[in-house]
C-alpha cells in the first residue's frame, strides 16, 4: 500500500463517499458551549487509541472538540489513550481482550497505515469478523521518519548540504575505526538507536528504508528483495551498531537529554531513527513529546538535527480509523471528530508541534534552525504490500543485534496475592509472561533466570536458577520450567540483587550483543543491613562505554515506581509501570522489544 502517493503534489483525490460524511458530520457541530464535558448530561462517549507520539495534542484537540460538537442533541466526550502502534495492531488482531489490553477503543489511530495493512494481513485467514473496514484511512497528521543526530556529528557527515543515507550509517558502522575516521576518536564508535519494528512505526519503517537503500529502488519491494542474502548483510551492518530496541523512541530521546544535563550527549548515542516531529520535540527540552510537557525543561545544549536518508523515506500518515460495528450515534460523532481534525485550529495546533498538516505540508516550525529542513524528504518511498513486510519482521529476528540477558524476577511473598477477576496471583500471572515472553529470544541470544526475595540463600538474596546461555530448544525448555516451578515467600532484597545481577553482567559483557539486565519487583527494599539507594545507583554507570543497561517493571499497586526509574535511568535503560496487574503480558513485551 502507498501511503504518500495520494499526496503526490500536495493534491488529494477525495471520494464522493467521503464528501457526504463530511457534510453529515459537519451538520452535528451545533455547539454544546465551553463547559460542555461538565454539565452535559447523557454525553455521546467516543474512545480513541492512538500512538504515543500524539496522544496529548489529541486529547487537547477532542477537549475543545467536545466544546463544540452534540451529537443528537447530545454532547460528545472523546477519551484519548496511549496506545503502542504494534501492540494495538495484535490486540485488535487477537480479537483485544479489555481485561489485558485496556478499554476498547472506537476509533484507533496508529503512527502509520502501514500497521492496518498488516491487522488485515492478520486477520484475512481467519474465522474473526474485521475489525476495521476496507479502503484506505484518512490521515490526520503527516510526519517524515528521519535519521536524527547530535548537529556536530552530521555536521561532520556534511548535513545540511551534503545528503546522506542508510550506505553511510552502514559503512561508519561497520568501520572499526569507528568516528576516528572523520577525526573525532573522542567519540568512538558509531552507536544507533532504533526502535523493534514489531512495535513501532519509526523501527519498522527505518527497516524497510534499509532494504530499499541497498536495493536503489522507491517501490516494488518484493519478498524476493527481502530473502537476497546481499540486501540482508547490509541490514545486519546496521543493525550491528544498535546500542538496544524498544518499543518507543521516548526511552532513547529521554536518555539522550539526561545525557545532555550531565554534558554527555556525544557518548549516549550516535543517531536514533525517529519521525521529525520528534526531533522538534527533543529540541525544545520536550522528549516526552507531551505538549503539556513543553517548557519545564530547558533546550538541550547539544540539538539533534533531522537526516532524511538520501535513498528515500516513509511519511508516516497517522490515521483515523474507526472500528466496525459502531452504532449509529457513535459513528455520527467519529464522522464529526474527524472532520474538526482536518479543519484549520486542529492543524495548526499539530503543526504548531513540529507535525505536517494532514496532506504533507510542513508548519513554521520545520526550519533549519529548528534542525528540521522544508524541502526534504526529496524522496519518498512506497509502503510494501502485507506480505513482504510480514518478510521484514520476520527476516529481522535472525539479522538483529544479539541480546545477552539476564532476568531478574521477584518471589517474595506479596506475589502471593490474587490478581481479581483471574483466579490467579501476582506471581502466577508474572511467570506466565515471563515464560511467554521467551519466544521473542531466537537462539543467538543468551539468556539466564535468577530469583530474589530477601536472604534466600544464607545472607544472599537471590539465586540463580538457569546460567546464562544460549536459547536453544533444551534452554529455552529449562527457563520455562524453572519459572513454572519458582516457589513464592520472603521479603524484597531488591538494592542487593540489583548490584549483583549488574555486576555478572558487567564481568561476562559481550561486545557485539545488547547487555542486559531486567528486574520485576512488586514491592520496596526490605532488606535490612544491605546496599541504600544512593549506593545502588553510584554503582550503575556506564560512564566507562561498558554498557550494561537496566530495564525495570514494577508489578502491582504497592511497586515503588519513582525508585525503579531511577535504578534504570541510572543505568541507561528504562522503567516500566504494570501498576495494573493484568497488563504484565503486555508490558513483558514491551521490556523484551528492547533486545
Amino acid at each position: 500500500m502507498d501511503v504518500s502517493s495520494s499526496r503526490k503534489g500536495g493534491r488529494r483525490h477525495v471520494p464522493a463517499f467521503l464528501l457526504v460524511v463530511a457534510l453529515a458530520a459537519a451538520s452535528v457541530l451545533t455547539g454544546c458551549g465551553p463547559d460542555a464535558q461538565n454539565d452535559c448530561d447523557g454525553a455521546v462517549r467516543l474512545r480513541m487509541a492512538a500512538s504515543q507520539d500524539k496522544v496529548g495534542l489529541l486529547q487537547r484537540a477532542a477537549d475543545e472538540f467536545g466544546k463544540k460538537a452534540a451529537v443528537d442533541g447530545k454532547c460528545v466526550k472523546v477519551t484519548v489513550d496511549s496506545k503502542n502502534s504494534g501492540t494495538a495492531m495484535q490486540a485488535l488482531a487477537r480479537g483485544w481482550d479489555e481485561t489485558v489490553d485496556g478499554p476498547r477503543p472506537d476509533v484507533w489511530s496508529p503512527a502509520s497505515s502501514v500497521w492496518v495493512t498488516l491487522l488485515r494481513q492478520r486477520v484475512q485467514n481467519t474465522d474473526k469478523a474485521p475489525p476495521v473496514a476496507d479502503g484506505a484511512p484518512q490521515p490526520i497528521m503527516t510526519s517524515p521518519l528521519t535519521i536524527a543526530m547530535p548537529k556536530p556529528m552530521a555536521e561532520v557527515l556534511g548535513w545540511p548540504s551534503k545528503a546522506v543515507g542508510w550506505s553511510d550509517l552502514a559503512k561508519l558502522g561497520t568501520d572499526p575505526k569507528g568516528w576516528a575516521a572523520y577525526g573525532h576518536p573522542e567519540w568512538g564508535e558509531f552507536k544507533l538507536g532504533k526502535t523493534n519494528p514489531n512495535l513501532s512505526t519509526s523501527g519498522l519503517n527505518a527497516t524497510v528504508g534499509a532494504y530499499f537503500a541497498i536495493t536503489g529502488t522507491t517501490s516494488d519491494l518484493g519478498k524476493e528483495d527481502i530473502a537476497n542474502p546481499k540486501n540482508q548483510a547490509f541490514v545486519r551492518n546496521i543493525e550491528r551498531s544498535i546500542v538496544h530496541y524498544g518499543d518507543t523512541t521516548l526511552t532513547f530521546l529521554a536518555n539522550l537529554l539526561r545525557a545532555d544535563d550531565r554534558g554527555e550527549a556525544l557518548s549516549y548515542i550516535s543517531a536514533v531513527t525517529v519521525e521529525e516531529n520528534s526531533v522538534w520535540a527533543y529540541n525544545q527540552g520536550n522528549p516526552t513529546l507531551d505538549p503539556n510537557q513543553l517548557g519545564k525543561h530547558g533546550k538541550p545544549k547539544t540539538p539533534l538535527v533531522a537526516i532524511y536518508p538520501k535513498e528515500g523515506t516513509i511519511m508516516s500518515d497517522h490515521p483515523y480509523v474507526p472500528m466496525n460495528g459502531l452504532d449509529p450515534e457513535k459513528k455520527r460523532a467519529s464522522d464529526a471528530f474527524l472532520t474538526y481534525l482536518h479543519g484549520q485550529d486542529a492543524q495548526t495546533l499539530f503543526q504548531k508541534f513540529g507535525f505536517r498538516d494532514y496532506k504533507g505540508g510542513p508548519g513554521p516550525n520545520v526550519t533549519q534552525d529548528n534542525g528540521l529542513l522544508r524541502d526534504q524528504p526529496a524522496t519518498k518511498l512506497t509502503v510494501p504490500q502485507a506480505s513482504v513486510l510480514d518478510a521484514v519482521l520476520e527476516t529481522w529476528g535472525e539479522l538483529r543485534k544479539p541480546a545477552k540477558v539476564l532476568l531478574v524476577v521477584d518471589r517474595s511473598g506479596s506475589m502471593r496475592e490474587e490478581v481479581a477477576g483471574t483466579g490467579k496471583s501476582k506471581g502466577d500471572l508474572a511467570k506466565e509472561a515471563a515464560a511467554e515472553s521467551l519466544g521473542e529470544f531466537r537462539g543467538h541470544d543468551e539468556v539466564g533466570l535468577w530469583m530474589f526475595s530477601a536472604q534466600l540463600d544464607g545472607q544472599q538474596d537471590w539465586k540463580e536458577l538457569v546460567p546464562v546461555a544460549s536459547m536453544d530448544a533444551a534452554h529455552r525448555a529449562s527457563m520455562r520450567s524453572s519459572l513454572s516451578r519458582m516457589t513464592l515467600s520472603g521479603a524484597t532484597g531488591l538494592y542487593n540483587t540489583t548490584a549483583a545481577a549488574y555486576d555478572t553482567m558487567r564481568a561476562g559483557r559481550e561486545e557485539d550483543s545488547i547487555n542486559a539486565v531486567v528486574v520485576l519487583t512488586d514491592g520496596q527494599n526490605e532488606r535490612q543491613g544491605g546496599l541504600d539507594l544512593n549506593t545502588l545507583l553510584g554503582k550503575l554507570s556506564n560512564k566507562d562505554g561498558e554498557a550494561v543497561r537496566v530495564f525495570t517493571i514494577g508489578y502491582g499497586a504497592n511497586a515503588d515506581q519513582q525508585v525503579l526509574r531511577q535504578i534504570a535511568e541510572a543505568a541507561d535503560g528504562a522503567a516500566y509501570d504494570s501498576s495494573d496487574a493484568n497488563s504484565i503480558r503486555e508490558v513483558f513485551q514491551e521490556v523484551i522489544s528492547n533486545f
